[in-house]
C-alpha cells in the first residue's frame, strides 16, 4: 500500500477551509498540520478538520519534519514570503492564486523551487476539474474548429467598503484583478498562450484598488480574449469559447462548473455532463500528489513558465491603470 502524502496548510481562512474539505475525498492524502499566526485560530481550524498538529506560527509549520507538502492560503501579499519559507525548509508547495503580487516575486519563487528541486504549483483549481479537462479535449480535437475568441466574467458584490478588509486593502494586494480577474486571464492563457497586446480599463475605488475592470487581450493570429471582473458588481459568471464551427458554453459559475454545452453550426446544442466529486479542490490536490509521486517538479497542466506569463499579463494590466501596491 502506498503511504499517504502528508499535507500542511498555512492560513486558516475561507479558502483554507475549502481546500481542507477537498482533501477529505483524496484517499492518498492526510492533513496533519496547520500553521496560524494565532494559536486560537489554529486550534479552531484543527478541531473543525481533525488536524492533529496546530502550529502557532508559519515558521513552525514549515519546519514540521513530517509535512511533505504545504498549501499556502494566506493573503496575496504573503504568498511570496510564505512560499520561499516552505521551500527553504524543504517542503513542496501548492500556492493559492494569485501566485504572487507580480512577476518579479513569482520569478524568485520559481527560482528557489528549481534550485531546491522541489515541486511548486499555482493553485488554479478550475484547470483540473472534469469540465475544464473536457474543454481542452474538445478544443484540441477541433470540435468547434479554430478557436477565435473567448468571453468570460467573474464579478461579485461585497458589502460596504472596508479599507482594512483584504479585498480593499492595497497592503494585502486587494482589488478584483488579483482576486478573481486572474481566472479570466488564465483561461485566455490556457486557450491562446501569452497575449501580444493588452488593453484594460478599471474603476479604482476610494482605497485605490480596482473595484471593477474590463480587459481585452489580443493574441497571435488575431484571436481575442474579452473579460470583466469586479468586487462591487455581481456578474453572470459566464464563459463562452467561440470557434469557426461553433462555440462551447461553460455552465455557470464557469470556474466551478459541472458541465459544458457544445453548439456546432447546423446542429442542436449538446450538453456534456462533467459532474465533480468532492468540492472541486480535490482535483488540484490530486495533481500535486501525482506529480510528487512521479518525481516531477511541476505540473504539465499548470506549468511554472505559464504561471510567470500570467503574472506578466497581470502586471501589464495594472500598469495601464497606474495601480502599484505598497510592497512594489
Amino acid at each position: 500500500m502506498v503511504s499517504k502524502i502528508r499535507w500542511g496548510i498555512i492560513g486558516t481562512g475561507n479558502i483554507a477551509k475549502k481546500f481542507a474539505t477537498g482533501l477529505q475525498v483524496c484517499d492518498d492524502a492526510e492533513l496533519i498540520a496547520v500553521g496560524s499566526r494565532k494559536q486560537m485560530t489554529g486550534d479552531a481550524f484543527g478541531e473543525a478538520f481533525n488536524v492533529p498538529r496546530r502550529h502557532p506560527s508559519y515558521e513552525a509549520l514549515a519546519n514540521d519534519p513530517d509535512v511533505d507538502v504545504v498549501y499556502i492560503s494566506t493573503p496575496h501579499s504573503l504568498h511570496h514570503d510564505n512560499t520561499i519559507l516552505c521551500l527553504e525548509a524543504g517542503k513542496h508547495v501548492l500556492c493559492e492564486k494569485p501566485f504572487a503580487i507580480n512577476v518579479r516575486q513569482g520569478d524568485e519563487m520559481i527560482r528557489v523551487a528549481r534550485e531546491k528541486k522541489l515541486f511548486l504549483m499555482d493553485a488554479v483549481w478550475s484547470r483540473f476539474q472534469p469540465a475544464h479537462m473536457k474543454l481542452r479535449e474538445l478544443v484540441g480535437e477541433g470540435a468547434i474548429g479554430e478557436v477565435r475568441m473567448v468571453h468570460s466574467d467573474f464579478g461579485f458584490r461585497t458589502g460596504g467598503v472596508d479599507p482594512k478588509q483584504r479585498l480593499f486593502n492595497p497592503e494585502l494586494g486587494g482589488g478584483a484583478l488579483l482576486d478573481v480577474g486572474v481566472y479570466n486571464v488564465q483561461l485566455a492563457s490556457m486557450l491562446f498562450g501569452p497575449p501580444t497586446q493588452v488593453k484594460a480599463l478599471a474603476h479604482l475605488g476610494e482605497t485605490g484598488v480596482d473595484e471593477q475592470a474590463a480587459v481585452i487581450l489580443a493574441h497571435k493570429d488575431g484571436r481575442l480574449a474579452v473579460s470583466s471582473t469586479a468586487i462591487r458588481t455581481k456578474t453572470m459568471h459566464e464563459a463562452i469559447v467561440y470557434g469557426t464551427k461553433g462555440w462551447i458554453t461553460i455552465d455557470p459559475p464557469w470556474w466551478r462548473t459541472n458541465g459544458l454545452t457544445l453548439t456546432v453550426h447546423g446542429k442542436d446544442p449538446e450538453h456534456i455532463d462533467a459532474t465533480m466529486t468532492g468540492n472541486g479542490y480535490n482535483y488540484e490536490a490530486e495533481e500535486v500528489m501525482a506529480c510528487i509521486r512521479a518525481g516531477k517538479l511541476e505540473s504539465d497542466i499548470m506549468p511554472l513558465d505559464e504561471t510567470l506569463s500570467i503574472l506578466r499579463t497581470l502586471d501589464a494590466i495594472r500598469a495601464q491603470w497606474g495601480l502599484k501596491y505598497p510592497m512594489e
